[in-house]
């Protein structure tokens, strides 16, 4: 069986040479089923290791002499004491289960259906899609920037994961799955994440190189794109400081690190974009050059959502290397909580590692391939761009107006520009499950009727915003119908776009 296996790596590593053509790769079910286990279990060890740091660092690397523990108990203990660190897989299980449930061509409703009504907490892209799903609003329409503020957050990227990982070889098929997943709560930039991710995972399948791996799967976003632009500068980066990560991160942060959708980045140090982040995970991966040590430290200390980062990149390089071959040092713990379901998904990582196993078996026979008792022989795709898509065409921060005020009657606010979007939440005290309703009207149009559940599970993520005025003077008036009794609406501030970026004195 070792020699096997050794003969199969040699095949996966001829793939490169062979690019533009369809080759077949064979790989013994052992390697596959031993691949998908690295990948699972590498995003499990990589947002634990990240997360007490995530979002702590923004703007900023974590300093080398910050400690950042791991040792046996870590795991154990994050499990069952942090549920909400472990989003990164609880939402990729829920569309496991669709999968398991509905087939591997699921339509885009029974993901969304599963996701909508799923009792975990969201946040960003995610939870506006939640809301916009609630309401009627299908993908893609659930995901698109006109309807979602954070459409390009890292969400999708994030979740992306379980494509990759049954879709060995195959990154057309794993497109295909993207477009009806990740259109539920992204589009974009955002939607570009999820679908460079799953990418990636398929080639660490078929490619033994990390550099291989990212370069090639690039080739699935549109060059041209903002997406394309900056993973581009983090390869050319590496080829000019091939030693020097933070010269890499600095200059990252230079060219690439302002947000433009998400409220609470713009003006701010904070940033879920996933262009930066992507940036962060292929600093990883490409300094890390196939060391698990390094690829987890790299995507960790370069800081923002520093629990995510690690875990994309530490599941690619596992699906790489393989279960047995990722370090004892980084496997300890796991086995303590290989057979407990995850938070709010009811499934494991044992389940994960046979469930994708069987998924990927179904995709690999759908796509031309074919399934041995002992052996797959994939029929490689070769990747192609996904279609153009850029959020927010047009649109750019120019000025903030703060609020940090409860509305309880009515308030307006005025602007210069093309678009706002406002930051707030709906509030209850003592804590219930109600709704407010508030008129949203601009320059005396007539009012949308906007609903703001105050339930963390149902709300509305960014209470109000509109895109695409008429360059100039805007008057926005808020008005509330009567309030449950203990409850307001508080917004923070406004983000005001204009047509034309804002250009510094100096």
């Amino acid at each position: 069986m070792k020699r096997s296996a050794a003969a199969v790596v040699v095949l996966a590593l001829a793939l490169p040479a062979l690019a533009g053509a369809q080759a077949r790769v064979t790989l013994t079910t052992e390697v596959l089923r031993d691949k998908i286990k690295g990948g699972w279990a590498g995003q499990t060890i990589g947002v634990t290791f990240g997360g007490p740091t995530e979002f702590r660092y923004n703007g900023t690397m974590i300093p080398d002499y910050t400690p950042i523990a791991w040792h046996d108990r870590v795991l154990p203990e994050s499990f069952d004491r942090s549920p909400g660190l472990y989003d990164d897989i609880y939402v990729d299980l829920t569309f496991v289960n669709v999968i398991e449930q509905h087939g591997i061509d699921a339509p885009a409703a029974r993901f969304a259906d599963a996701f909508a009504h799923a009792g975990y907490q969201l946040w960003h892209a995610n939870q506006m899609a939640r809301y916009n799903l609630l309401r009627g609003l299908a993908p893609p329409a659930s995901g698109d920037w006109h309807n979602n503020p954070d459409a390009d957050d890292i969400d999708f990227q994030i979740e992306a994961d379980f494509i990759g990982l049954m879709s060995p070889g195959l990154p057309r098929a794993a497109a295909g799955l993207a477009d009806r997943v990740g259109h539920i709560m992204n589009s974009g930039d955002g939607w570009y994440g999820g679908v460079f991710v799953a990418t990636m995972y398929s080639q660490a399948f078929v490619r033994g190189d990390v550099q291989a791996i990212v370069t090639e799967s690039l080739k699935a976003i549109p060059a041209g794109t903002r997406f394309h632009q900056t993973i581009s500068s983090v390869i050319a980066l590496h080829q000019q400081y091939p030693g020097d990560w933070k010269r890499a991160w600095f200059e990252i942060q230079k060219q690439w690190a302002e947000d433009v959708g998400c409220a609470e980045g713009v003006f701010a140090a904070f940033d879920i974009d996933a262009r930066l982040n992507a940036a962060y995970v292929v600093l990883g991966l490409l300094y890390g050059n196939g060391d698990m040590t390094k690829t987890i430290a790299i995507a960790t200390r370069s800081g923002q959502d520093s629990d995510c980062n690690p875990s994309s990149a530490a599941g690619i390089l596992g699906t790489m290397l393989g279960y047995a071959k990722i370090p004892a040092y980084w496997t300890q713990g796991l086995a303590a909580i290989e057979a407990k379901p995850f938070p709010f998904a009811g499934l494991s990582l044992n389940d994960a590692y046979a469930l994708s196993l069987k998924h990927a078996l179904a995709q690999i026979t759908r796509d031309g391939g074919t399934v041995h008792d002992d052996r797959v022989e994939i029929a490689t795709q070769a990747i192609a761009p996904v279609a153009i898509e850029q959020n927010f065409a047009g649109h750019f921060p120019v000025a903030q107006i703060v609020l940090r005020q409860p509305v309880a009657d009515a308030t307006t606010f005025s602007f210069e520009g093309v678009g706002f979007v406002v930051q707030g939440s709906a509030r209850v005290e003592p804590a219930a499950d109600v709704v407010l309703v508030a008129e949203v009207s601009v320059d005396g149009q007539p009012p949308e009727v906007v609903e703001l559940p105050t339930s963390h599970v149902r709300r509305r993520y960014a209470p109000f915003w509109r895109y695409g005025l008429s360059p100039g003077r805007h008057t926005v008036t808020v008005k509330m119908r009567p309030l449950p009794p203990g409850a307001t609406l508080f917004l923070e501030r406004v983000i005001v776009y204009g047509a034309e970026p804002r250009r510094p004195p100096v």
